[in-house]
């Protein structure tokens, strides 16, 4: 497929690494984070818009799949000696704020913090979106999905804190 391939290749080794660092570690970080968790949650106050909570991993799984090949993108497009900036750093960033979200949120309670760190995690999002799209077009596309859910898990974050005050 094209979208794999980049400057007329496809690094396997890469794109899979790319791919599977945020699918295994999204999977690992939400084995851990909701371990235990999912009694309290269901007697939590929901907004009415609340997805049913089957909905979470498949989009989980299918933004992480995009990220890491946005990823995979922006990283074979750019300049060597701006990978740290470009790709790697912004990437890094938004990636761990994304995994403790899930700690904050479900493990710890910290719903009002969650609040506050996914406000960090959307600019990270962005930044990384932005980077992405100057050195590769689709690279910086693939990342709209995941900005879009996130700004809808943010609503939702909200939310559930303000219902659960």
């Amino acid at each position: 497929m094209e979208i794999f391939k980049v400057n007329g290749t496809v690094n396997k080794k890469r794109l899979a690494i790319g791919v599977l660092i945020p699918v295994v570690g999204g999977a690992l970080v939400g084995y851990y984070a909701n371990k235990d968790t999912q009694a309290q949650y269901k007697k939590l106050k929901k907004p009415a818009f609340s997805p049913p909570p089957r909905v979470f991993p498949i989009a989980w799984t299918s933004l992480y799949s995009m990220m890491g090949l946005a990823q995979y993108r922006a990283y074979e497009k750019v300049d060597t000696s701006q990978i740290e900036a470009t790709v790697i750093t912004p990437y890094s960033i938004q990636l761990g704020l994304n995994f403790l979200w899930s700690f904050l949120f479900f493990k710890w309670n910290l719903r009002g913090a969650a609040l506050l760190e996914i406000g960090m995690m959307m600019a990270a999002i962005g930044w990384s979106a932005t980077q992405f799209y100057k050195v590769d077009r689709l690279a910086g596309a693939l990342m709209l999905p995941y900005l879009g859910w996130v700004g809808f898990a943010s609503t939702l974050n909200y939310s559930i804190w303000k219902l659960n005050r």
